[in-house]
């Protein structure tokens, strides 16, 4: 899907993210098509974006409306605490930069709001939250279940449109996904009793998940019936496999020489690129390495 069918300003935004990657170019045309949807790629290609932006270009287009109550559209949810924090931070800064766009551009955009709710949220913020609902609730597992029970969160909930997964690998095979499907059915529910009448469309995340088939099944029957979408790209890395030993005659003990020669080659290794791992048997011997490639590599 080309970005100019997204908002203007969206589109404006983007330009100063650089080209759309392959998660989301095939993932926006699914997930516009309101099936759902499973994105499986690389840690880094952009699947977290290719599903927010398009949740985003649909609160824009309503928040330039006046009909744009406080109610909240999209959970997003993370089964890693700590990465729930990272997204929300993450989240805030486009949510800000298209807001001033929009000033720039003389553009009348109602404020959009976001939200983090876990187990470490202050109570005051958790009451301010159902007070005025975030448009974009991040959260977990064990906090969605909490707030489908209580009656003023619940209420929050009702509006929801879209369901955002991440990490879905990380649950689908234990308890902790049961008790999050339970989660999702009962959200469904309330939505299509008590608020729209539509079921919500769910968006599930991965970065390696196979076999990808049954995780999709776990988050949706759509994916049971052929409805649901599947967007699987970019798991086979280009790798270049090399195996090195030193020049002198291997033995049952490494002599002083050939550790010399090996702290040399990596030494080499590690200055010819941006990142190396070491891999060692003991923490005596990595503590001795480290030492040895602090010695030829100097401080920093």
């Amino acid at each position: 899907m080309p970005l100019s069918l997204f908002d203007p300003l969206i589109q404006e935004w983007f330009a100063g993210v650089g080209e759309p990657t392959e998660p989301q170019e095939l993932g926006w045309p699914e997930i516009r098509s309101g099936r759902d949807v499973v994105i499986s790629a690389p840690t880094g290609s952009g699947k977290t974006l290719a599903a927010f932006l398009s949740c985003l270009d649909d609160l824009v287009r309503r928040a330039r409306t006046d009909d744009f109550p406080d109610e909240t559209s999209v959970p997003y949810i993370s089964p890693l605490k700590a990465l729930s924090n990272d997204i929300q931070k993450n989240l805030d800064r486009p949510v800000a930069e298209i807001r001033e766009l929009a000033d720039r551009n003389g553009v009348e955009l109602r404020p959009i709001r976001t939200a983090l709710r876990t187990g470490d949220t202050k109570a005051y913020e958790r009451q301010r939250m159902t007070k005025k609902p975030p448009h974009i609730l991040v959260t977990t597992p064990e906090s969605l279940f909490i707030l489908l029970t209580a009656e003023k969160s619940r209420e929050m909930l009702k509006s929801v449109r879209t369901v955002i997964i991440d990490e879905i690998h990380t649950v689908a095979d234990d308890k902790r996904g049961s008790h999050l499907a339970v989660s999702l059915a009962r959200l469904e529910r309330l939505v299509v009793s008590e608020g729209s009448g539509q079921r919500p469309q769910r968006i599930g995340l991965s970065a390696t998940v196979n076999p990808l088939e049954e995780v999709a099944q776990f988050l949706s029957s759509e994916f049971v019936n052929g409805r649901g979408r599947l967007v699987s790209v970019g798991h086979r890395r280009k790798m270049e496999l090399a195996v090195e030993v030193p020049n002198d005659k291997l033995s049952a003990v490494a002599a002083t020489e050939t550790w010399a020669e090996i702290y040399d080659r990596v030494a080499e290794l590690i200055k010819a690129h941006r990142t190396t791992l070491v891999f060692v048997n003991t923490r005596r011997l990595s503590e001795r390495i480290a030492h040895q490639l602090q010695e030829r590599l100097k401080e920093g």
